[in-house]
């Protein structure tokens, strides 16, 4: 659990930095400058990845992985840089639900009848921050939804590249398949950084690497059913992020629709892990 909350405070950090980087620089070069700076932290396991190699089809899914996640990183620096920290919290929570939605589409997974109400419930948390009718929805917003629609995506791929591949392997091909592929969109409007700019850029590479590696330690140490409540805390995090660094009015409605998603995920992952332990007995 304290892996767990170690992992939300750095990817709290991560929101910090690209409120900070703001949007002078377009969404696209700030992400492509995150995984080029980032970079340096898969160069010790290059050697390990070229002994563990990979055959067609997972070099496929890599790339295609690449492709989605692409898509995803740019969505979320745009959304980023002009939503306030607790809506994007809030709304990234959706991400496992669109990875449960995707396995069933993709995989062939069954979808019971109360994991249909959690992702009804879920989608409802959606409505109660968005608020249509009630006030204009950005462009932002819905480039955030499509930032999570993307991940979930992403994590599917990573769900079928785990049976053969390593974490390393993973973590490192995303690294570079999305450098790649963020390096065109990064050229059609380049803008020069300035130092301030990469340094803090570079503080999103090193918080998201340190959060990825925290959250993998908590998985490996304690049933993802103990270490999901936890992410509570980092939309708790993030509002008083928003409110004592960035000004940000704190939004009844953001909170509850956050708690509302958070809820419904947590659900999900008990009924999966319930799921996993019958089909074992």
């Amino acid at each position: 659990m304290l892996w767990m909350v170690a992992s939300g405070l750095c990817f709290v950090g991560v929101y910090i930095g690209v409120k900070f980087v703001g949007t002078r620089l377009p969404a696209a070069e700030s992400a492509f400058l995150r995984y080029a700076l980032g970079l340096i932290f898969v160069v010790p396991v290059l050697p390990a990845m070229w002994r563990e190699g990979m055959d067609r089809k997972a070099l496929r899914l890599f790339a295609g992985r690449g492709v989605i996640h692409t898509i995803a990183v740019t969505l979320w620096f745009f959304a980023m840089a002009r939503l306030s920290v607790a809506e994007v919290a809030a709304m990234g929570y959706m991400t496992p639900v669109f990875v449960t939605v995707a396995a069933v589409i993709l995989l062939g997974e069954r979808l019971a009848l109360r994991r249909a109400i959690a992702i009804g419930v879920a989608v409802i948390g959606v409505l109660i921050i968005l608020r249509p009718g009630l006030r204009e929805v950005e462009l932002a917003h819905l480039a955030m939804l499509g930032t999570s629609v993307c991940f979930g995506l992403s994590y599917v791929a990573v769900k079928q590249l785990t049976h053969v591949h390593s974490p390393a392997m993973i973590v490192g091909m995303l690294s570079v398949t999305v450098t790649i592929g963020l390096f065109p969109l990064a050229m059609v409007d380049w803008v020069q950084p300035t130092l301030i700019e990469i340094g803090w850029l570079f503080w999103v590479a090193a918080a998201a690497t340190a959060g990825h590696f925290s959250m993998t330690y908590a998985f490996k140490h304690a049933p993802i059913t103990v270490t999901q409540p936890v992410t509570f805390l980092q939309l708790i995090w993030s509002v008083l992020v928003g409110a004592l660094l960035f000004g940000e009015a704190v939004d009844v409605f953001v909170l509850l629709g956050g708690f509302t998603i958070v809820a419904a995920v947590i659900y999900i992952t008990f009924r999966e892990a319930q799921l996993k332990r019958q089909s074992a007995a």
